[in-house]
C-alpha cells in the first residue's frame, strides 16, 4: 500500500502544479491517468460503480465526486482532487484542495482548517485508540473556527477494496467506535463547509454540492496505524 500511496502522492503533486487558470478538469484527469499508468498502477476511481474519470475534480462548492470535463479553471476558484491508485491489488487513496491564483482570504482559511483537522485526526491514529477520536479530532478543530462537518459522507477502511470497514466520520464523541488495532488502514477525509453542513447530490447523480452554495474543501491520506505510531501512506 505504501507503493500505491507513492503514486498518489506524486500524482497528487503534479496535478497542484498543473491546476492553473485556463486549463480544464478533463485536460488534469487525462495528465493523472497517463501518470498513474506509467508508474504501473490503475486509476481506481475509473469505472467504480460507472465513474467515468480518473479523479474527481471538485470545484468551489461541490464538496467531491466531481467528474472531470470541459470546465476551465479561472482565478479565484478552488478545486479538490480526489485520487485513488490500485498498485499489486492494494489500493490508497488521498485529496487535496488547491486555490487557483489568487483566491480569497476565506477560501484560504477554510483549506488551511481543513487541511490542520486531518493532520490532528492523523495524531489519534494509534493502537488503542477508537474511531471516534479521529471523528472528534477534525470536528473539535473546524467547528471551533466557525466551519461546519459534512455529515452524510464519511472516511473509511482501505486495503485490497478503495471502501472497506471501518466507516471513518468526521464528526462525534471521542472514546467511542471500533479499536484501533496494528495492521488498520483507514482513508481519513475530512470534507469541511464554510457554511452549513447540508449538501445535495447533482443532476449527474455524482456531484455532491453545499445546499447554500458555500465553499467546500477537502483532505484525505491513507493512514496505517502500527505499533510506532501513525504511518501516512499518502
Amino acid at each position: 500500500m505504501a507503493r500505491s500511496g507513492e503514486v498518489v502522492r506524486g500524482c497528487l503533486r503534479m496535478l497542484s502544479d498543473a491546476a492553473k487558470p485556463g486549463v480544464t478538469t478533463e485536460a488534469l484527469d487525462q495528465l493523472a491517468e497517463d501518470y498513474i499508468r506509467g508508474h504501473g498502477g490503475i486509476p481506481t476511481f475509473k469505472g467504480y460503480h460507472g465513474f467515468p474519470g480518473s479523479i474527481c475534480a471538485s470545484l468551489n462548492d461541490m464538496v467531491v465526486h466531481g467528474i472531470p470535463d470541459g470546465t476551465r479553471l479561472v482565478e479565484g476558484d478552488i478545486l479538490g482532487i480526489d485520487v485513488g491508485v490500485t498498485l499489486d491489488e492494494f489500493v490508497a487513496d488521498a485529496a487535496l484542495t488547491v486555490g487557483i491564483g489568487r483566491i480569497s482570504p476565506e477560501a484560504q482559511a477554510l483549506m488551511d482548517a481543513t487541511r490542520a483537522s486531518l493532520g490532528r485526526a492523523i495524531e489519534q491514529c494509534v493502537v488503542g485508540n477508537r474511531i471516534g477520536d479521529i471523528s472528534h479530532a477534525v470536528q473539535s478543530y473546524v467547528e471551533a473556527r466557525g466551519y461546519s462537518v459534512v455529515r452524510t459522507l464519511v472516511g473509511h477502511g482501505v486495503g485490497r477494496d478503495m471502501h472497506e470497514d471501518p466507516q471513518v466520520p468526521n464528526f462525534g464523541p471521542a472514546g467511542r467506535g471500533p479499536r484501533l488495532t496494528e495492521g488498520t488502514v483507514v482513508a481519513i477525509e475530512p470534507m469541511i463547509n464554510l457554511g452549513g453542513h447540508e449538501v445535495y447530490v447533482g443532476a449527474d447523480g455524482w456531484a455532491i454540492y453545499t445546499t447554500d452554495g458555500s465553499l467546500s474543501a477537502h483532505f484525505e491520506h491513507t493512514v496505517a496505524v502500527t505499533a510506532a505510531g501513525p504511518r501516512v501512506l499518502t
